[in-house]
């Protein structure tokens, strides 16, 4: 689903749960919530493969108008273990502004 160019952050932030719930079959969002400052490995338990196939889904609603691996190229490995969920939602609403 391709959202219009300007696209606030509330909006990427439901977008990014939302793929959540798609790409991890065994997350609950009844019993998870997803804010800003949720840490997607330390609060979600993602695993590497796991954020790849969530930026896959984001990817495909955003239709390639985010650069993901640039995003994800620019962080250290730390950076990456600490992410939260506002990381990706403000790089994702910069990127379609």
């Amino acid at each position: 689903m391709t959202r219009p160019a300007t696209v606030g952050e509330a909006a990427v932030l439901a977008d990014v749960t939302d793929a959540l719930g798609s790409v991890l079959e065994e997350f609950e969002l009844e019993d998870t919530t997803v804010t800003m400052e949720t840490r997607f490995v330390e609060d979600l338990d993602l695993e590497s493969i796991d954020l790849v196939t969530l930026t896959g889904a984001l990817n495909a609603r955003y239709g390639g108008r985010v650069d993901f691996p640039a995003f994800f190229a620019s962080l250290e490995l730390s950076e990456i273990i600490g992410l939260t969920v506002g990381q990706l939602v403000r790089y994702i609403a910069g990127s379609l502004r």
